[in-house]
């Protein structure tokens, strides 16, 4: 296993452990990010009006579409760091 994917790993166990629970935005950075990591570009419909947190998560997740899994790999690990010091 490389040492980027331990890190990922470590930043995930990290991230359902914070002190505080981030905002919305930051939540659905996280999200993204992860989803991007673990299952590459988004997939499937976009969902409805009326499933807003279902659509929020989506254009997240769109918004990394194309990003290499290294890349969103380091940016979640990054991100879960800078969560750790607040």
């Amino acid at each position: 296993m490389s040492d980027l994917q331990t890190q990922f790993e470590t930043a995930a166990a990290d991230a359902q452990k914070l002190a505080k629970r981030p905002d919305n935005e930051t939540m659905l950075q996280l999200y993204a990010l992860y989803k991007q990591a673990t299952s590459g570009d988004v997939s499937g419909n976009r969902p409805g009006m009326l499933d807003m947190v279902g659509r929020a998560k989506y254009d997240a997740w769109a918004k990394h579409k194309g990003e290499a899994k290294e890349t969103a790999i380091q940016k979640y690990v990054d991100l879960v760091d800078k969560l750790k010091g607040t």
